[in-house]
């Protein structure tokens, strides 16, 4: 699944196809508005007028085929123009592309000076909204029934201003890309072994890529993760990716973690048949951070970041981890395993200790898929965000709002961790019902090693059953525009 084409050129009326045009409600009839009205004969005016179209967010006007010129002319609102900023801008051309979709091959967008700036913004929605993950469809009808779109272009008054943000953009966009098709697919072709090889390919866009096998693992004493693997055939791996895109400096690197979870069975502690194709979703912390990684190389990002993926399939098996086993993890603790369907914190324990131990960085941020609580307590809206760094915390929650990638604060404290003390080990690596997302995390606080550190459980905003402006059915890649723009805004040289 490739990008479509996007251009910029210098703000003129295209003379026929599908022309997009947006509205403020302050101003609805701009002078775009008009020129391109009068081109239709005055239908512009009659539609509005039929649809009550006020420029309100999100309010849509189609006209089908206006003039012999003109197959479709869509206007978008765009609500109070003291409201408008980056993200609405990147909602507002996913919303205008999937008016079209399956219809049309090209859109041409038309900016005025109100919009030049947030031309960048515009596209990547658009581009966003247009990813479809058909990889695995045979049937040739129903692909030529999903039209998808090849060209976008945009005429504005300061092309050059927007093909700038747009290099910089399309990085995120192919991320975005790589992260959604990475999720996407199913749990029998993308296994803990396909997975390294691919990130491995990401090596031609100057990343350093690492591969530990188990013996590797076994020598490093990683028994949680590699608790979690025993019950499957395909083996675990443990992937390292960096980036050093400021040799010059020597301070230590920045660390973003997840969990590659290929697919969760639940194992023994089997989970409901219902819903469990969706289980190969639970390596989209690991998704992101690949697609993280590639943007960072791609935009020639000034930091040195690395990323470390744990790569296991929670499998069913006469080998599969029982409840009550009892595993020592790489910092030298031993968990009592009471559940093996929370074995995510289990993958993350030993790539944390892992990481804080070789690679000392400024910060860890470890995503993951992990606790359906989360979902209870913060729907699809919010990811959830533990931290034992208030600065930290604060700077992800602010970058999140910029972008639209939500996180909420939840609490960590001693009273929560007392729920994982086991009679028989260091800690179990359960709590019970209550708190669930919170005692997870408290169980992840024990493997940081007092590095500042921040987990986002993504488990409700990874996924969607259901297309949004910008995210068709299937993986979001929440996460990736988060923390490109986190890197960028606080610690790029």
């Amino acid at each position: 699944m490739s990008l479509p084409e996007v251009s910029f050129s210098e703000l003129h009326l295209p003379s026929a196809g599908e022309i997009v045009l947006f509205s403020f409600k302050e101003q609805v009839k701009t002078e775009l508005f008009d020129k391109i009205d009068q081109a239709v004969n005055g239908a512009l005016t009659r539609a509005i007028a039929a649809e009550q179209f006020n420029g309100k967010f999100g309010d849509t006007c189609v006209l089908l085929t206006p003039s012999n010129a003109f197959s479709h002319i869509v206007l978008i609102g765009l609500g109070e123009h003291g409201d408008f900023n980056q993200a609405l801008a990147k909602q507002a051309g996913g919303i205008a592309a999937g008016v079209l979709r399956n219809k049309t091959t090209q859109l041409d967008f038309v900016l005025d000076q109100s919009l030049s700036e947030f031309a960048g913004q515009i596209a990547l929605g658009a581009v966003l909204s247009n990813y479809h993950f058909d990889l695995y469809q045979t049937d040739a009808e129903k692909k030529r029934k999903h039209k998808k779109l090849q060209k976008i272009n945009f005429f504005v008054p300061n092309p050059n201003l927007a093909k700038n943000d747009w290099q910089k953009l399309s990085a995120v966009a192919e991320g975005i890309y790589l992260t959604r098709n990475l999720v996407n697919e199913p749990a029998n072709i993308l296994t803990p072994p396909v997975f390294a090889e691919r990130i491995q390919k990401l090596q031609s866009l100057g990343l350093t890529i690492e591969v530990l096998d188990r013996s590797k693992m076994q020598e490093l004493g990683f028994g949680a993760l590699l608790g979690v693997a025993q019950g499957s055939n395909a083996e675990a791996r443990t992937v390292i990716i960096r980036w050093n895109g400021n040799p010059d400096d020597h301070e230590a690197p920045l660390a973003f973690l997840g969990k590659g979870v290929t697919f969760d069975s639940g194992g023994i502690s089997l989970k409901p048949a219902a819903g469990m194709d969706e289980m190969k979703t639970d390596m989209a912390g690991a998704a992101t951070v690949v697609g993280l990684m590639s943007v960072l190389a791609k935009r020639k990002a000034k930091v040195n970041v690395v990323g470390v993926v744990g790569l296991v399939e929670n499998m069913v098996s006469g080998n599969a981890q029982r409840p009550g086993d009892i595993v020592r993890s790489a910092s030298g603790q031993t968990i009592e395993v009471l559940n093996t369907d929370a074995e995510g914190r289990l993958v993350l324990a030993d790539i944390l200790w892992y990481t804080q131990d070789r690679f000392k960085p400024r910060f860890m941020v470890n995503l993951a898929t992990l606790t359906g609580a989360i979902v209870v307590a913060l729907g699809h809206e919010h990811a959830g965000l533990f931290s034992n760094n208030d600065e930290l915390a604060a700077h992800l929650v602010k970058t999140g709002q910029g972008v639209n990638e939500l996180l909420w604060r939840m609490p960590l404290s001693a009273a929560y961790d007392k729920a994982l003390d086991s009679s028989i080990a260091d800690m179990k690596n359960i709590g019970g019902r209550d708190g669930g997302s919170i005692t997870a995390a408290q169980f992840l606080q024990r493997f940081v090693n007092n590095t500042p550190w921040a987990h986002l459980d993504i488990a409700g905003t990874a996924y969607t059953a259901k297309a949004r402006h910008c995210s068709p059915k299937g993986g979001t890649a929440f996460g990736v525009c988060l923390l490109n723009q986190f890197v960028e805004d606080y610690y790029e040289a």
